[in-house]
């Protein structure tokens, strides 16, 4: 017996790219996001909205004051928590249908397997170059897409990284991640713009719609109101998705 479809999603059933079938399927799926700052906040909203049946979300860092401006998962009372933990009750209290497994943890190497788990798509929340490497490599290795995004200033960036089909964020990226450690300046509808093309090219991929970011790099110059399209082709001396990768 099918369950009745919540209400909630009336607006977009009626929508014929979606329909009871397509909102079947949203509920039916696991996506992982990376990362509950100023992209994830956003991206988590709007999935758990959508009704995202599974969201696999994870962060390692707590809340500070200087996150506000553009976390808005995150409110004044959450300072010095987790995260993830403040993610979890607000998205929880946002939509009780969906169910959120949260994590505290660092994504790296010997974690991300498991904290990816069964998830269909992997979602970048990150701020940091060495952590989208290692949800590239997971996405290659596991088969599954990837929705890159990052955003500094006034500017973004927004791609969709399918295995098999197109570049890889190491085709874009083949240069080391530094060290360094560098404080970024953000303003907050930057990260809400990029991070609502992030959620719509995920929902788009669940519901197994054209016109994704794939093979394209969407650069977004929010000073000037300009929009870049730039075609990627891969790299055929890529070390992870090229032909003589070694992927773990």
């Amino acid at each position: 017996m099918k369950k009745e479809i919540s209400t909630r999603y009336r607006r977009q059933v009626i929508m014929p790219e979606i329909g009871p079938e397509g909102q079947e399927r949203l509920q039916a799926a696991t996506v992982f996001l990376g990362g509950l700052g100023g992209l994830g906040s956003i991206i988590a909203c709007y999935l758990v909205a959508a009704g995202i049946g599974n969201l696999r979300i994870v962060d390692r860092d707590r809340v500070e004051e200087s996150n506000l401006n553009r976390q808005i998962l995150h409110w004044t009372d959450d300072i010095g928590g987790f995260k993830s933990h403040s993610a979890e009750k607000k998205l929880q209290k946002l939509n009780p249908e969906c169910n959120i497994t949260a994590f505290v943890e660092e994504i790296r190497e010997d974690t991300v397997d498991d904290l990816v788990g069964n998830a269909s798509v992997i979602v970048d929340g990150m701020d940091n170059l060495e952590s989208r490497k290692v949800l590239n490599r997971a996405s290659l290795k596991m088969g599954i897409p990837y929705v890159f995004g990052g955003v500094e200033g006034f500017n973004g960036m927004v791609s969709t990284f399918v295995p098999g089909e197109t570049p890889c964020l190491e085709c874009l990226f083949p240069f080391p991640a530094s060290s360094e450690k560098k404080e970024l300046g953000i303003i907050g509808p930057v990260a809400g713009f990029v991070a609502s093309l992030q959620a719509m090219e995920t929902l788009k991929i669940v519901l197994g719609l054209s016109g994704l970011l794939a093979g394209r790099l969407l650069h977004i110059q929010g000073a000037h109101m300009k929009f870049h399209e730039i075609a990627m082709e891969k790299n055929p001396d890529c070390g992870i998705c090229g032909p003589d990768a070694k992927r773990n």
